[in-house]
């Protein structure tokens, strides 16, 4: 069963990760706040995925990878941690957390749609149907969760939501470019190594010219807040976009994105166990309808 959908378990795998990265991360910025977190999560990552590869391959970078290959890997990069994730962190700003995990569970919706319009990929209608439910119950699963009862002002909502729609178009293009970039065998983890080195680049040379580097040496007196963010880190951008690269390389865009949105989804436990939320019948309704797309996807 593994053996003939890789790139769906991996999507899979992949919402596991950040399921895992999302819940240490969150323990990270309460503790510590959120301005540090993109940059050493992709650092430490970047130092773990360098290690790897050199273990596996003898060489620390994809030399031997085309310059193209590099350039396309290298923009993914950029537009995909470094853009997207600026872009996620204002949208939770003025939106929140619930509302913006709404927005951005159109990602699937968005990244099928490029790969139709680039990439010329066909989904049958039942594939539409069950991409579909799967998005419907990722959307059900959110809007339960409670948002909180302050109002918001009309220009923090705007703001929110074109913030959080450029979290899903980056991160859309970022599934395009890396599905450009892969192919002929070209190993995931080495895809991963350029994405995640070319991010970490541009986010320090960024903090640099704010000059607001220096305080993020801060976070490390934080012992419980320091542990948090090397999980996440390990978790998201070391396993989990690796594995996003091997569901990118073996399932179609529409396919691997849908399965890698299920973060929300998988949170509803720990919601329900760790956090003592209340779980109603219609986060029940979500979770069942998401599920179950996900089970047809294997079956069509």
């Amino acid at each position: 069963m593994f053996a003939a959908h890789p790139g769906e378990w991996a999507g899979i795998a992949t919402a596991c990760c950040w399921t895992a990265s999302y819940i240490l991360f969150t323990i990270a910025v309460r503790l510590a706040g959120p301005k540090w977190l993109n940059r050493w999560r992709l650092t430490l990552a970047v130092a773990a995925l360098l290690l790897v590869h050199w273990i596996i391959y003898e060489t620390p970078l994809p030399v031997g990878a085309s310059l193209g290959r590099w350039g396309w890997l290298t923009l993914s990069g950029v537009i995909g941690f470094a853009i997207s994730d600026a872009f996620l962190f204002r949208a939770l700003l003025h939106l929140g957390a619930h509302r913006t995990s709404l927005v951005t569970s159109l990602i699937p919706v968005m990244s099928a749609l490029l790969a139709w319009a680039i990439f010329g990929e066909r989904l049958s209608l039942l594939q539409m149907l069950a991409i579909g439910a799967i998005v419907s119950g990722v959307a059900l699963v959110i809007s339960a969760r409670p948002s909180g009862h302050t109002p918001m002002a009309r220009r923090e909502m705007i703001l929110g939501v074109l913030f959080a729609l450029g979290t899903v178009c980056t991160q859309s293009a970022r599934y395009i470019l890396s599905k450009q970039a892969l192919g002929d065998g070209f190993p995931a983890l080495s895809a991963n190594v350029v994405q995640i080195l070319a991010a970490t680049v541009a986010v320090w040379i960024a903090a640099m010219v704010a000059g607001n580097w220096k305080k993020d040496f801060d976070v490390f007196h934080d012992r419980r807040a320091a542990l948090s963010m090397i999980g996440g880190a390990i978790a998201g951008p070391f396993i989990g976009v690796t594995l996003s690269m091997i569901a990118l390389a073996n399932a179609q865009i529409g396919i691997a994105s849908t399965l890698m949105a299920l973060p929300p989804v998988l949170l509803l436990p720990f919601s329900a166990f760790v956090l003592k939320e209340p779980i109603g019948l219609r986060a029940i309704m979500g979770t069942v309808l998401a599920v179950g797309g996900v089970a047809c996807l294997f079956l069509l």
